[in-house]
């Protein structure tokens, strides 16, 4: 996502409105690496702009989308999520606190699918699912993104539907 300066002149020349609401919204996508999801970003909107409405956040969500200045991302049926992070790369998910997490896959055109017959791709979208590792020091930073080594095996295919 651009800075929030730059979204909020792309917004103006779209001939959208800029309120304040929005403004705060772009402050808190810009560089949110966290996912949130609409509910989750207007709890923090709330708390630093009391009366924000969770129609705006939607409809700003929606607009930034629109825009492509954020990505929705949709991972195994649960809330959509927004990802600030427009730069090609997939997903992990930890399996027990459900934090989602950056993944830049090494040599994505090499992979090999098995396809039925005539089924045209149109994206492809990888979320490897899994726990972090229990760490010996009690560090509250945050795990850096990583990059995974690609393998010869086609991605398993679950039974798991999105809400796409």
């Amino acid at each position: 996502m651009h800075s929030p300066a730059i979204v909020a002149d792309k917004y103006r020349e779209q001939g959208r409105r800029l309120t304040p609401q929005r403004k705060l919204l772009f402050a808190l996508m810009h560089g949110n690496e966290t996912h949130p999801t609409a509910e989750g970003l207007f709890a923090v909107a709330s708390k630093r702009m009391p009366g924000i409405s969770l129609r705006t956040v939607y409809q700003t969500l929606d607009e930034l989308s629109a825009m492509g200045e954020i990505q929705l991302m949709h991972c195994d049926g649960e809330a959509v999520r927004f990802d600030s992070n427009v730069e090609e790369h997939h997903h992990a998910v930890c399996a027990e606190t459900g934090e989602l997490f950056d993944v830049y896959v090494d040599n994505i055109n090499s992979l090999r699918a098995q396809l039925p017959a005539g089924f045209e791709v149109e994206n492809v979208s990888i979320v490897f699912h899994g726990r972090l590792a229990e760490k010996k020091s009690k560090s509250p930073a945050r795990p850096q993104t990583v990059r995974a080594k690609t393998t010869k095996r086609a991605p398993r295919r679950t039974s798991r539907g999105s809400n796409k």
